[in-house]
């Protein structure tokens, strides 16, 4: 880890004039450029030379870094039109102007990211995706189409940890396996039948598995639930790029809420489900059962770096619904309501079938 990594953190922020009419520019979703919404110039990102790499995690503890929840604002002055916005985010817009906003994070007081995953979906493409989504939702009012028209959408980037180690685990548990007996048994007309019985011995068992892990995913914001979170996967996280503030222009950046060594206890709890499957694997037979698993952990290494995610939001009967979109594959998840209408209707006709097919049966019968 570079010493440049994680000098202390300047004040300024980073500003996108276009060379062409003086307008902002943004990243332009699925390119290596910032474009201008205006004229249309295009800016080449500068090719930095930096590969994305992980950091051990016991350099954590000696960075001068504060906890994230003790940080203020970030005091942005607009290089546009001046004036000046506060923002607990690590980029924003102008809430004046419009003008991008990205602060300085090259180090200091909170983990610089190390990687960025570029919007790939731009907003036309995000109305497509919800097009999509909102056709294949069974009982949905008519009304939902509105969401694929909204104008309410946000292009954010959330932050994540990722954790690699190497792993060794002791475990202890016991080996199941069949046999079966012939039990002899009377029916409910009397007759004597016969039928296999399965039992299971147990035996003790114990052993050691390996296992190495790569890129264990840890969100690493409270302000969207880990239930919708899980849905966006898989990110391919192999076409992250190294970070660089220009991918964040004209987009929100959530900083991190969730430190990292609470982040590596969720990690640890991601890996200890596929540890116990393995143990399970280890130990063969019909069925298992593990007792206890002592795990160690080797070559622990860790990075913050930031995905892409579209945030819309549209209101139904007075009640507002959330809708996230992955940014990269297109996946979509999110809230929506349920037609009663459609469903009454539904259960109806699922009822007129049921006596349709009672009625001809009946009829069978009395022939």
């Amino acid at each position: 880890m570079s010493d440049q990594t994680w000098q202390a953190a300047p004040s300024a922020s980073h500003s996108y004039p276009c060379q062409s009419c003086g307008a902002r520019l943004e990243f332009a979703p699925g390119t290596n450029a910032l474009r201008c919404p205006y004229c249309g110039h295009l800016q080449q990102l500068a090719d930095t030379g930096r590969q994305v790499t992980e950091h051990r995690y016991d350099e954590l503890a000696t960075l001068p870094r504060k906890p994230v929840a003790t940080l203020g604002k970030y005091v942005y002055g607009c290089q546009k039109c001046g004036a000046k916005t506060e923002s607990d985010a690590i980029a924003d817009v102008c809430q004046f102007c419009g003008a991008a906003l990205v602060a300085d994070v090259s180090g200091g007081e909170m983990v610089v990211p190390e990687a960025v995953l570029p919007f790939v979906v731009d907003r036309s493409g995000v109305r497509e995706h919800l097009r999509k989504w909102v056709r294949s939702r069974w009982f949905a009012p008519s009304k939902l189409k509105r969401v694929s028209e909204t104008e309410q959408l946000r292009g954010t980037y959330l932050p994540h940890w990722t954790y690699d180690a190497r792993t060794v685990s002791d475990y202890t548990g016991q080996r199941g396996e069949h046999y079966y007996t012939t039990e002899t048994y009377t029916d409910s007309d009397g007759n004597t039948q016969t039928r296999e019985v399965q039992h299971t011995r147990w035996y003790p068992a114990s052993g050691t598995v390996s296992r190495d892990f790569d890129d264990v995913l840890v969100p690493g914001t409270h302000r969207l639930e880990n239930r919708y979170l899980d849905k966006l996967t898989p990110w391919p996280l192999h076409l992250a790029q190294p970070y660089q503030p220009d991918y964040l222009a004209g987009y929100t950046a959530l900083r991190y809420e969730v430190e990292p060594e609470a982040g590596l206890e969720v990690a640890k709890g991601q890996m200890a489900n596929v540890i116990h499957n393995d143990c399970e694997s280890d130990i063969g037979g019909d069925e298992q059962r593990v007792s206890s698993v002592d795990t160690r952990y080797f070559d622990l290494m860790f990075k913050l770096m930031l995905l892409p995610v579209w945030l819309a939001a549209y209101v139904y009967a007075g009640k507002t619904f959330h809708v996230m979109v992955n940014a990269h594959t297109g996946e979509v998840v999110g809230q929506r309501p349920y037609s009663a209408l459609k469903i009454a209707s539904a259960v109806a006709a699922a009822i007129v079938v049921i006596v349709i097919v009672i009625l001809l049966v009946s009829a069978g019968h009395h022939r």
